[in-house]
């Protein structure tokens, strides 16, 4: 197996792992979020349904190296010699000895961490992100098993965790209760006799906050974004992406996708011949909503999803679609306009709607619906989702323990209940205080670097100043927390308790719509290990589980703070200027505020960097640069500011001694490594370069440190270095 990239010619020689992070059971955002329509640009991938595991003959052994030495390159004189406060700095148990910082920083950096710690038979990708959130996950069992154990007040707080936790961790319950929490359901959909019952049934179900045909959400307003507006856009796939129905080289995950599908059916009481001619319909119905869709990468310019409508433009774009009628059954009949991303889209699923034949429609609500509830219900439907979404997609060999899911789907819906306990437990004030203060330093470093760049104009550099000055910054939790009183929790079948989230969900979203903005709402809980943006809200978060060793630890150096951490607040504040963030201004409006010749350089930037991410490729499939140049221009923009505020740092403070042979200018390159390391099964590799807009650990390791003359200095890198990279080749964003 091997990533490498076509060009320039050293860099092709690099071997590599696939690899995304974060654990399979953390909370984060769906890949749908992942458009530019003011939505948020995370730090890292999600975490996908499953995890898994990869072989360990993936990865090379790593080998003992003399003391000040790695594979021959002397080290020895590297540390600073005055007297200093020593500390443990860069383990050098994590570096792989077999190969030379100048041939593949990334195999150096973390190649020994790679080669101890194959990815367990649960996950489809381990590494420090995921040992971090397993800490995490154990801090919250004790919090919910406390919760489960004791006798609380109906309603508060320690009830509704403790009973949700309780649900999902009684199996008996669980059999005994199978589908039958869905029949009212399934008698609904039973019950359609025309078309409009249909659009009804629609309705409903987004009502409740079950997924089908198509999304609806609500967030701010792309021109206004001090209130809240509606937005509908493209859905109702079963896998992953449009390209999984359309490309003859997924066939056979379409295939084995079809037999899912008539294994769902066939728990449900249909008899073989039923269930495959259901599997048949279902297939119909989701090719053609994958022709009418948007590719991922198109999905990714706001400006291409910015149309507001009014309900007579809804009726002139879908004739036959009773927008009025879906907005009463939503609860929401005052509605009078929303945003459609994809009006394409609607156009073709309208006539779709029209053509294709009632029972198929009625077969792809059943799929609909068994299919987003498959893993809360008896075994048997949890064995089939998780033999196809987790072994087949993703490569997982076995199901995570119980409560490690129970955990995650806690997280998932009582997320901020649960963080107010993790975040006193595990998020002390200076800890807070000191990552504050990193941001500071590098907001002041993007203010400096903006007022001397030279290829943008007096104009433009007032609009990027204003957007700096503008920022909001989010660290550890909310300060103010979630209201969950209306949510009611049982020590019921889970499926109920999972049903009773969705629509409380659904209906807190359907009642923002038309109000103002809550600019305290956190888009992650407390313990999710991940970062993000938001561009219409102009905002930086971090979560407290984000701020956790070996990302971010009060008592480290500056240079592994600034590398591990630090690169990630410059990422995200990169990415109110990436090729997304750059369309919306300090105010978080669509508009293009930039002077002509300034965004004509920009985007000169942008495709340099997006034919740097074009030349790599892992096993064959070549990654798709247009799609993760936001997260390629992120990276490259956080290394130049997080290591320009290392270097401030350093000067103001007292020398610090590093045990590990390391200067802090390496230690601060091996420190951005472990931020980025990960690794994955194949399976899961592949399928995260098709549609996420997260380039692969490695790539975003050395690609971007090829473009830094920094890199080339501290490591000794030359012509002729597989990490050397000419010096007109080179992207610079903030320089």
């Amino acid at each position: 197996m091997r990533i490498s990239s076509i060009t320039p010619p050293g860099l092709a020689a690099v071997a590599s792992r696939p690899a995304p992070s974060c654990s399979r059971h953390q909370p984060s955002l769906s890949p749908d979020e992942y458009v530019a329509s003011g939505r948020p640009l995370l730090e890292e991938a999600p975490a996908r349904e499953t995890p898994s595991s990869s072989s360990s003959a993936l990865r090379p052994q790593s080998a003992a190296a003399a003391p000040g030495e790695v594979d021959g390159w002397n080290l020895a004189g590297a540390a600073p010699q005055a007297p200093a406060r020593l500390i443990a700095g860069y383990p050098r148990s994590h570096l792989d000895g077999t190969t030379r910082a100048q041939d593949d920083f990334y195999q150096f950096a973390v190649g020994g961490y790679e080669a101890a710690h194959p990815i367990p038979p649960d996950k489809s990708r381990y590494g420090f992100r995921t040992e971090v959130y397993e800490r995490v996950q154990q801090q919250l069992l004790e919090i919910l098993e406390q919760a489960a154990k004791t006798s609380t007040a109906p309603g508060s707080l320690e009830q509704k965790l403790g009973d949700f936790y309780a649900s999902g961790m009684d199996g008996l319950a669980i059999e005994t209760a199978g589908v039958k929490p869905l029949a009212p359901l399934f008698e609904r959909i039973d019950s359609i006799g025309d078309r409009q019952d249909l659009q009804d049934v629609v309705a409903e179900f987004h009502r409740d906050g079950l997924p089908t045909l198509f999304r609806l959400g609500a967030g701010p307003d792309l021109h206004d974004p001090s209130r809240v507006t509606a937005d509908a856009t493209q859905g109702g796939l079963g896998l992953p992406t449009r390209e999984y129905y359309l490309e003859e080289k997924f066939a056979g995950k379409r295939q084995a996708y079809a037999d899912y599908v008539s294994r769902a059916f066939q728990l449900l009481g249909d008899s073989p011949e039923q269930a495959e001619k259901a599997a048949q319909s279902v297939l119909r119905v989701e090719t053609r909503l994958a022709e009418a869709s948007l590719a991922p990468v198109e999905m990714r310019d706001a400006k291409a999803l910015d149309h507001l409508m009014n309900r007579d433009e809804l009726a002139a774009l879908t004739p036959g679609f009773r927008w009025d009628r879906y907005f009463e059954k939503l609860g929401r009949g005052d509605l009078e306009q929303i945003n459609v991303s994809t009006p394409g889209f609607f156009e073709k699923l309208d006539a779709h709607l029209a053509e294709a034949p009632l029972e198929d429609w009625k077969t792809y609500l059943r799929w609909s619906l068994i299919n987003s509830t498959a893993s809360y219900l008896n075994r048997d439907f949890e064995d089939a989702s998780f033999d196809f979404y987790s072994k087949e997609l993703r490569g997982v060999e076995t199901k995570s323990p119980r409560w490690k899911t129970m955990v995650g789907l806690t997280d998932r819906y009582l997320g901020e209940a649960l963080g107010q306990k993790f975040v006193e437990q595990s998020f002390p004030p200076e800890a807070k205080e000191r990552a504050l203060a990193m941001v500071g330093d590098i907001i002041d470093v993007l203010r400096d670097r903006i007022e001397s760049l030279d290829w943008m104009s007096e104009e433009s550099k007032v609009e990027a100043l204003a957007k700096v000055d503008r920022l909001v910054v989010k660290i550890g939790y909310p300060d103010r927390w979630k209201d969950y009183s209306a949510l009611e929790v049982t020590r019921g079948p889970l499926i109920s308790n999972v049903l009773g989230a969705r629509r409380f969900e659904a209906r807190e979203q359907l009642d923002s719509i038309g109000k103002p903005v809550n600019r305290g709402q956190w888009e992650m809980t407390p313990s999710t290990v991940n970062a993000y943006f938001h561009p219409s809200l102009n905002e930086i978060v971090f979560p407290a589980a984000r701020l956790q060793p070996p990302f971010f630890d009060p008592g480290a150096d500056d240079a592994s703070n600034y590398g591990a951490t630090g690169v990630t607040i410059g990422h995200e504040l990169t990415h109110g200027f990436d090729d997304s963030g750059a369309d919306f201004d300090s105010l978080g409006r669509l508009r293009n505020w930039w002077q002509p010749a300034d965004r004509e350089r920009f985007e000169q930037i942008a495709n340099g960097v997006t034919r740097q991410m074009d030349e790599f490729e892992f096993d064959g499939v070549r990654q798709n640069g247009k799609l993760v140049t936001g997260e390629a221009l992120a990276d490259q923009g956080g290394l130049e500011l997080a290591y320009e505020a290392l270097q401030r740092a350093l000067a103001r403070q007292p020398k610090v001694q590093s045990a590990d042979g390391f200067t802090p200018e390496q230690r601060f390159f091996l420190s951005y490594a472990v931020a980025r390391e990960d690794s994955s099964r194949p399976e899961a590799a592949k399928e995260q370069m098709q549609g996420d807009p997260h380039p692969l650990g490695k790539f975003r390791v050395n690609g971007p440190l090829a473009n830094m003359e920094a890199f080339y200095d501290a490591f000794d890198v030359k012509p002729g270095d597989p990490m050397y990279r000419p010096a007109e080749e080179r992207n610079k964003l903030w320089t």
